[in-house]
């Protein structure tokens, strides 16, 4: 079988959300002292205008982990994709819905 010359272009999908729009990231990590500033940090290189006093969090019924819940003031899906890619890559991050 011969291969391509290039690579075939992926499509671009559609967007089903509507920019800009309020939209909650939930993160979840360990319970440890910095982790919530540490996200918020994060977060707000991101999407600028994001408050940190506004990030809620919980933690585990065993206290081991926590979720932090952040809004954003999402203006588009590149942005989007950021802040998701920079959590995955940050070591403290178990998981970013």
């Amino acid at each position: 079988m011969n291969k391509p010359d290039k690579p075939l272009d992926k499509p671009q999908l559609e967007s089903v959300i509507a920019y800009p729009i309020d939209f909650p990231i939930k993160i979840l990590g360990p319970n440890h002292p910095a982790f919530v500033e540490t996200m918020t940090n994060l977060v707000q290189r991101h999407a600028e205008d994001f408050d940190p006093q506004s990030a809620s969090s919980r933690p585990s019924r065993e206290g081991k982990y926590l979720s932090v819940t952040v809004t954003i003031r999402a203006t588009s899906r590149e942005q989007l994709d950021a802040i998701y890619q920079a959590l995955s890559d940050h070591p403290m991050v178990s998981m970013a819905l």
